[in-house]
């Protein structure tokens, strides 16, 4: 872990490095557009190379698709205590959609012509769904449930199978529940190339969703204009900002649960009380020693935690906005003063009672968010994404006339007379 105090003579340069924007490197951009080139070049054949060469699945096309008859078969033999598990979170994900989905809107201009917009689902949409060092059970429910509750009729799934070509039974209940049409085991750029441009088996999708490792936000990027993409959700983190109120233990453990992500996750810890950071210090080293994968957090807690005494929340929050952190957990006496001063986060925790897994699991916004200071530009996951926006315009001959002259203005100074004939050709 790392520890920076206000005090310390080198602040200011660990201060401005939290700043970040994300970007990927050389390195990943090569590989990534190696892959890209090959799917849209070769489609499955590519697509079955990629597999056996990143996860060892040797699959024929014919496998890459799971049967809709195994993803009943894994709901119906799931334990009753998953069930009812995927189906709390389910509802609260879906009513929280379901709420957040724009609606239709008109109204009468100055002129009086009726102008407004109308809201229609995508019809085709891929949701990456990682599996890597754990399945991702509740990605299925943050992406596809939103999609099933926006109305998007085709709702295809990639999501990377093990070594024997299999995916896990509880990944594929949680994908039943919430609404899979489609699921084919793909990770990694290849799934999103696959997606994107399609291939022989997969048709390609209108819009791609989900999380994933640097290789997969790559992919996305590198397929934006070809289809649309969400946002640019990398490796999980967590920026923690407390006064004196917080609870080491608490912190600690949201510190912890983070860097069980392993790999590139972070967590980082702001406070402008001493105590509190020497106490979290000591509570991470103490319940680390309990968890059992420590494998994932030994990485993680040498380079990708950090703590900092600040010297006020006010230059907490300042850094935060820099930082632009998937979840913010904000712990303060002072909360109607601080909250207003967050702008970039894409999720907000309030208070010691919640912890950022209860959003990752249940509490109902989606906890596909902006990573690696994406943030600055983009939200997390809403119902409204999965929504395409259509303007609806109306004259009749009397708004007709009265919009003449602004036109006619407009396409004089544009040289675009052509424009301003097609009004007063109308008889204005």
């Amino acid at each position: 872990m790392k520890i920076i105090r206000h005090t310390d003579s080198d602040y200011t340069n660990a201060a401005a490095a939290l700043n970040r924007r994300a970007e990927a490197s050389d390195a990943v951009r090569e590989v990534v557009a190696g892959v890209v080139k090959a799917v849209r070049e070769r489609g499955d054949a590519a697509v079955l190379e990629l597999v056996e060469k990143f996860d060892g699945a040797k699959l024929t096309a014919a496998q890459m698709r799971v049967p809709q008859a195994e993803l009943e078969a894994a709901w119906d033999a799931a334990d009753a205590a998953l069930k009812s598990a995927l189906e709390s979170s389910h509802r609260n994900v879906a009513a929280f959609a379901k709420r957040s989905l724009r609606q239709d809107w008109s109204f009468q201009n100055e002129q009086g012509a009726t102008v407004g917009e109308v809201y229609h689902p995508f019809e085709r949409v891929g949701c990456y769904v990682p599996g890597g060092t754990a399945p991702l059970v509740s990605t299925s429910i943050m992406t596809v449930a939103i999609a099933a509750a926006a109305g998007v009729p085709e709702i295809v799934v990639c999501t990377p199978c093990g070594r024997d070509g299999t995916v896990n039974a509880g990944l594929l209940a949680a994908l039943k529940l919430a609404g899979a049409t489609e699921v084919y085991k793909i990770g990694g750029s290849q799934a999103i190339a696959a997606m994107a441009f399609g291939t022989e088996t997969i048709r390609p999708v209108t819009k791609i969703f989900g999380p994933g490792n640097s290789y997969v936000v790559e992919a996305k990027r590198q397929s934006f204009g070809v289809v649309s993409i969400d946002l640019l959700p990398g490796p999980s983190e967590v920026l923690i900002l407390a006064d004196k109120s917080g609870n080491p233990s608490y912190i600690a453990a949201d510190i912890l649960a983070q860097a069980e992500h392993g790999k590139d996750s972070m967590a980082g810890f702001l406070t402008d009380d001493a105590a509190l950071l020497e106490a979290v210090v000591a509570q991470v080293e103490k319940q680390s020693k309990t968890l059992s994968r420590q494998a994932q957090l030994a990485p993680v807690l040498e380079k990708g935690v950090f703590l900092m005494l600040v010297p006020s929340l006010e230059e907490g929050a300042r850094l935060a906005n820099e930082f632009a952190p998937e979840h913010l957990t904000l712990i303060t006496t002072r909360e109607e003063a601080i909250l207003p001063l967050i702008r970039t986060a894409g999720a907000i925790f309030l208070g010691n009672h919640s912890p950022v897994a209860v959003g990752d699991f249940l509490a109902g916004p989606s906890h596909t968010l902006p990573t690696g200071g994406s943030g600055k530009s983009f939200p997390g996951i809403t119902a409204d994404m999965f929504q395409r926006r259509t303007s609806i315009i109306r004259l009749d001959a009397e708004s007709c006339a009265k919009s003449e002259p602004v036109v006619k203005a407009i396409s004089s100074v544009e040289g675009l007379d052509a424009h301003a004939h097609s009004v007063s050709i109308r008889g204005v």
